[in-house]
């Protein structure tokens, strides 16, 4: 079981980034944790896809959508995708779509909300870039905390 959030907050400070925006948790893991994975897309998921379908080994796929809440960016195929491939969460500043179908997967989602709207499927966008939303950088390869209080990142 992961470490809880608050406990590593106290231990690192000023060591580690706490997200303050306030996702809706998804998905059976309430807590997860890895190194990260990055997508940049807004209101295309084909990159989501396809990054999903490869093996995860325990990584968390942290997707930057701008906050858009018009297209859902990850549904229920490409979460059962992450599961199968070995990915321990996904944290999206976005929304999803299939709430009850990802819930019961064996997976972390961390999610603006949800959106029936699919996504389009031009693959615009980029992998494994640096990302920046709420005021944290996610890195590549930085390890990434989640539970019920929240998400913390190394710097």
């Amino acid at each position: 079981m992961p470490v809880a959030t608050a406990d590593l907050y106290d231990e690192r400070e000023e060591g580690i980034q706490s997200l303050p925006l306030q996702l809706r948790s998804f998905g059976r893991r309430a807590a997860f944790d890895g190194p990260i994975r990055t997508v940049r897309c807004v209101e295309d998921n084909a990159l989501v896809k396809s990054v999903l379908a490869a093996p995860g080994d325990g990584a968390v796929l942290v997707v930057d959508g701008a906050g858009s809440l018009e297209r859902a960016l990850m549904g229920d195929l490409i979460a059962a995708s992450a599961v199968a491939n070995g990915w321990a969460g996904v944290v999206i500043n976005g929304v999803i779509r299939d709430r009850v179908a990802i819930d019961a997967l064996d997976l972390g989602v961390k999610a603006l909300g949800t959106n029936p709207r699919k996504s389009t499927k031009l693959g615009t966008g980029e992998v494994e870039v640096t990302l920046e939303f709420g005021g944290v950088v996610f890195r590549p390869g930085a390890h990434l905390y989640s539970d019920e209080d929240g998400i913390l990142v190394e710097r």
